[in-house]
């Protein structure tokens, strides 16, 4: 893996689980911010605004400066900014709203330009669902904040927006516009800020589809690591094939050296 000058690195799943941050961890990131590769952290946690995000991290003994952090409502909003339309119903939940608040107004207008899914979890119920289903009948544009079929929770496996997504797909017969990983603009979107070429940098996550592939998709290469919601049977199931696979971040280090080290 010559030519290395950034990373992308995933949040849930490779640098904690739950509450817990992966063992070894901190130490991956502070010698690769030693190293001077240019870092961003993408994740599709639709949950929390991104200064929430930062918080959360700092909590854990991360220190990520909130610039470095790329989520789905951080690509949504750049799209919606390009077309000016700003009337949206949110079926989301926690405090990612307010990374909508200079772009999207929700208001009682009647019809609205958007159905911005992400993973609302316990809020999502036939009522709220039905309601967007109805504004989509209506006219309006589904975008799915991330479209990840589970994610890995302190209690074990839950679903994610995904499937909640693909059941408006269905009743409303429109194609969500996703803005998380896979969706290449999400990745282009991080490239274009780290100033990289997709060549230049790789990709540590813990998914095989929205990780791995959809890094793929973007031209860089790949490395999956083994925790968080990593499934060997969903690794053998699949034509995706990461450029290397590692137990955690942990052993990124020892992986580093000297393989993508820098000239």
């Amino acid at each position: 893996m010559k030519g290395i000058k950034g990373i992308l690195i995933d949040l849930d799943g490779v640098l904690y689980v739950g509450d817990h941050p992966v063992e070894g961890a901190q130490a991956t990131i502070e010698s690769l911010m030693q190293k001077d590769y240019t870092l961003r952290f993408v994740s599709n946690t639709t949950q929390k605004c991104k200064k929430s995000i930062a918080n959360r991290l700092s909590a854990m003994g991360f220190s990520i400066p909130e610039e470095f952090i790329f989520t789905p409502p951080i690509a949504a909003v750049a799209h919606m900014k390009k077309t000016g339309k700003q009337h949206c119903y949110l079926l989301t939940t926690g405090d990612v709203d307010r990374d909508f608040e200079q772009v999207c107004a929700q208001d009682t207008c009647a019809k609205k330009d958007y159905v911005i899914v992400g993973d609302a979890g316990e809020t999502i119920t036939y009522e709220r669902l039905n309601a967007a289903f109805r504004y989509l009948m209506e006219g309006a544009e589904l975008i799915a904040l991330e479209k990840d079929r589970y994610w890995m929770a302190h209690d074990g496996l839950s679903l994610s927006a995904g499937p909640f997504v693909q059941a408006l797909e269905f009743a409303s017969g429109k194609t969500a516009t996703i803005m998380g990983k896979p969706s290449r603009a999400f990745f282009d979107l991080a490239l274009r800020d780290m100033g990289l070429q997709s060549e230049q940098v790789a990709m540590i996550g813990d998914d095989i589809i929205t990780d791995i592939g959809g890094a793929q998709n973007a031209g860089m290469r790949s490395i999956l690591v083994r925790t968080g919601k990593f499934r060997e049977d969903t690794l053998k199931n699949t034509m995706i094939k990461p450029t290397h696979i590692i137990d955690s971040i942990a052993n990124l280090k020892n992986f580093l050296c000297p393989a993508l080290i820098i000239h």
